[in-house]
């Protein structure tokens, strides 16, 4: 296996977004399916974070009792309310629902703030089959891929699929160690068996493709193991996929971007201590010193 190259503003700047349209119809329609009954921030997060990279236009799929919640923290979204059941969980009433709007979107990023095993594989298991947009699975998302890792297989390779080390692991249905071991390794092997670009975080960020091409990213530091910070990293990767990247280059730019807000945070606030819902606002300035 070839050695990870590493992610620097110098290769970015080398590997060009598509450029931004003019208007919110031009830079792609987001769909942001997740959340339950005690997790409203993850979508607000994550939504939030797809605006930011350039997605123009928002609709939130989330559980009815926090939908008064997110409209207002979100008020560039369209807040669409999915039945629940009495633990707050999503079920898959309003799976025909999600599938209609997702028909109007250029991705759809499905899993974040999410809380069972079972909830992920039966809410994905009912809608990923249906889809034929653009893709991104976020953290207990994956637990659809772990039962069903032919389950984006339909889509020709436009998904991607975030998750930290453990959640790599139970997808791989491997040791945490084996993941500890060998980071990269692992999530090229995940990236083949679902053929879906992979971003694996951690201390350090791993993307690879299912061809085998690989990608390291050293930005960041203990400040991004925070809770809502993979909801934003998934919005990050979700809106540049709607503003027109291809997956590799939507999931390589967005670890970036991500591990670099971190930074800067970290500079400005201290190494610890800052908050996930700090990390998106830094993304529109980074963009602009990589782009400009």
């Amino acid at each position: 296996m070839a050695e990870p190259t590493t992610v620097t503003p110098e290769l970015l700047r080398g590997w060009q977004l598509p450029e931004p349209g003019s208007d919110k119809e031009a830079r792609g329609v987001v769909l942001v399916v997740g959340g339950s009954g005690r997790t409203a921030g993850a979508v607000v997060l994550a939504g939030e974070a797809a605006l930011r990279v350039g997605g123009g236009k928002l609709q939130v799929a989330t559980a009815r009792t926090v939908t008064s919640q997110v409209g207002p923290a979100v008020p560039e979204a369209l807040v669409m309310a999915l039945a629940e059941d009495d633990e707050g969980e999503l079920t898959t009433e309003d799976v025909d629902r999600l599938v209609e709007l997702a028909r109007d979107a250029e991705v759809a990023l499905l899993g974040p703030g999410i809380q069972t095993p079972a909830t992920a594989q039966a809410l994905l298991g009912a809608l990923v089959p249906q889809l034929s947009s653009t893709v991104v699975v976020d953290a207990l998302g994956s637990a659809y891929l772990t039962e069903n890792p032919e389950g984006l297989h339909h889509l020709d390779g436009r998904c991607v699929v975030t998750v930290n080390p453990g959640e790599l692991a139970r997808t791989l249905h491997v040791d945490d160690e084996e993941v500890e071991r060998d980071q990269e390794a692992t999530t090229v092997e995940l990236a083949k068996r679902l053929r879906a670009v992979v971003v694996c975080g951690g201390s350090r960020k791993v993307v690879a493709t299912p061809q085998g091409q690989l990608w390291q990213v050293l930005a960041g530091g203990p400040g991004l193991g925070v809770a809502g910070s993979g909801d934003v990293q998934a919005g990050f990767v979700t809106g540049l996929l709607a503003r027109g990247a291809d997956p590799a280059q939507a999931a390589v730019w967005g670890a970036f971007l991500h591990g670099a807000a971190g930074d800067r945070l970290a500079a400005d606030v201290g190494p610890i201590g800052f908050l996930a819902r700090e990390i998106p606002c830094r993304a529109p300035g980074l963009l602009a010193g990589l782009t400009g």
